[in-house]
């Protein structure tokens, strides 16, 4: 089990990643708080609720419960969920528990950002890529017609304890999609990192929590050192959006039905490594290595049906975007990668039909 201090504007808070995680809430000061909720999924909850407050010792808790899927961050839900706490009896002294995926983390986050003007949470993440990602750092949000992820806040919450234990009733699919976020994480920091990854030879398995754990906490650690230097992605922050900028817009055009969340960033890692080459920042080499790692953690959904110039136009949406022009985050090389702007989106859209092309020919020669 590792821990790490995570600064943020008004407080600090730790991060708690390893197995007995959810034990550090044994030490956190509930007494502090009039009640305390958590807001999960009631299938997760069934699984794993009487485990979690076993570890926790936690025996009043109060389950709100979400419908799963990226369809329940709305602005409707959290009003809905407002209300259910409101008649619970929740108040400004109440905590909320997040404890589920990306989306639990994201909802649930902005609904205590807003609820009364603002209550604690501690993030008790469930999926391998809210463990690495999304619980550390604060941002909330949910998702409107027009934009995923449109509305939102920044709210860090008191406490993020991460237990890879859970991730064991993960599908074998969901536990690849998270992966491909720790990939992005080895692209950033590159060096016995990324070479771990290259070297693991069947692929980590969701109960091999000895050969997990390590790997998961490395990839906390690269989140929580860039959060660090800049919470409110001022520039540093933007690094973390390597893949995202091609991966939403991969999200959009299939409306959020064909990739989940992992999967189309690791398609993005792909195609932006794709474009740094077109560009001449990415060697051919390095963009090779790149994409054998991407492609070691397991099959992605096709995207040879795609319409390029589609893709291309939702490619300004990326909310990185400033007065028009995309920050891309571009790989120079495995370990070091540089934000260019005024890239033509007719060059993101060739590099991305490049990418299909070189995909379908893959497929076909296997």
């Amino acid at each position: 089990m590792q821990q790490w201090k995570v600064r943020s504007k008004h407080f600090e808070y730790d991060v708690v990643i390893g197995r007995g995680a959810w034990r550090a809430l044994r030490r956190f000061p509930l007494g502090n708080y009039s009640s305390l909720f958590v807001l999960t999924e009631a299938g997760l909850w069934k699984r794993w609720g009487r485990c979690f407050q076993r570890e926790t010792g936690l025996g009043r808790l109060q389950p709100v419960f979400v419908p799963a899927g990226e369809g329940s961050k709305t602005l409707p839900m959290v009003e809905l969920l407002a209300s259910q706490l409101l008649k619970s009896g929740a108040d400004r002294q109440s905590l909320l528990l997040l404890f589920g995926g990306g989306v639990i983390g994201d909802l649930g986050g902005f609904l205590a950002s807003t609820y009364m003007r603002g209550i604690d949470c501690v993030q008790v993440p469930t999926t391998v890529v809210a463990q690495v990602d999304s619980a550390v750092g604060g941002k909330t949000a949910v998702n409107t017609r027009t934009m995923k992820n449109l509305i939102g806040t920044f709210h860090p919450a008191r406490l993020v304890v991460a237990d890879p234990l859970v991730l064991a009733s993960l599908s074998p699919r969901a536990f690849r999609s998270g992966m491909y976020e720790v990939v992005k994480h080895a692209i950033l920091v590159g060096g016995s990192f990324f070479r771990k990854l290259e070297q693991t030879g069947d692929w980590l398995r969701t109960g091999d929590l000895d050969a997990l754990e390590p790997i998961l906490a490395r990839a906390v650690a690269v989140k929580v050192d860039v959060v660090n230097r800049d919470e409110r992605e001022e520039q540093l922050r933007h690094v973390l959006n390597l893949g995202h900028t091609f991966g939403h817009a991969l999200e959009e055009a299939t409306h959020y039905r064909r990739f989940l969340h992992g999967e189309a960033v690791g398609w993005g890692l792909l195609a932006v490594a794709r474009l740094g080459r077109c560009l001449n920042v990415l060697s051919t080499a390095e963009e090779e290595r790149i994409a054998r790692l991407v492609r070691k953690v397991g099959p992605l959904p096709p995207i040879g049906d795609l319409d390029s110039a589609r893709i291309a136009d939702l490619l300004p949406q990326d909310k990185k975007s400033v007065r028009g022009q995309i920050h891309w985050v571009i790989p120079e090389r495995v370990g070091k990668v540089r934000i260019v702007t005024g890239v033509p989106l007719s060059t993101a859209a060739a590099a991305f039909r490049d990418l299909q092309r070189s995909s379908s020919q893959s497929h076909s020669s296997a």
